[in-house]
């Protein structure tokens, strides 16, 4: 996966959801990636005919085994620096528009899914150096950190 801000005519939107989920300690939840090997956020895309907030709560239970309620809005991120990526299995380009929610477990058994090599809790003062995570993760846990909410970028 390369992460860019150049598009081509070939670049599509994607729009995806993801879901900062706080354990009762305050860490938070980041996933290690089995597609590129670095740590991110739990989400995914929407599905047609699904609202943003189902589609947050189906993709953190699919991705982690947990359920979770939405407590908020982080942001909006679809500033091109960072969030155009290129699959390496198939060589599409897609320009990636997120919709970040915060969440609290309601249930559930922490469990990893094909697509994660490990899921882990973090203390906020001590998540994964910079040049582990994703790129688009940067900027939203960035904020998230100094306590933004309802991020438009």
């Amino acid at each position: 996966m390369l992460f860019s801000s150049e598009k081509t005519s070939a670049t599509v939107i994607k729009l995806g959801v993801a879901v900062l989920v706080e354990d009762e300690a305050g860490a938070v939840l980041l996933e290690l990636r089995r597609d590129c090997v670095l740590w991110g956020l739990v989400g995914g895309r929407v599905e047609p005919g699904e609202s943003v907030s189902l589609a947050a709560i189906r993709e953190t239970q699919e991705e982690t085994g947990l359920e979770v309620e939405l407590t908020g809005l982080q942001g909006i991120y679809s500033e091109p620096q960072d969030r155009i990526v290129t699959y390496d299995d198939n060589g599409d380009e897609r320009h990636l528009v997120d919709i970040i929610f915060t969440g609290r477990i309601v249930g559930g058994r922490l469990a990893c899914s094909h697509e994660s090599l490990r899921l882990e809790f973090f203390p906020k003062d001590r998540l994964p150096p910079l040049e582990t995570m994703t790129p688009p993760s940067r900027v939203i846990l960035n904020d998230y950190l100094k306590g933004v909410m309802g991020a438009i970028r």
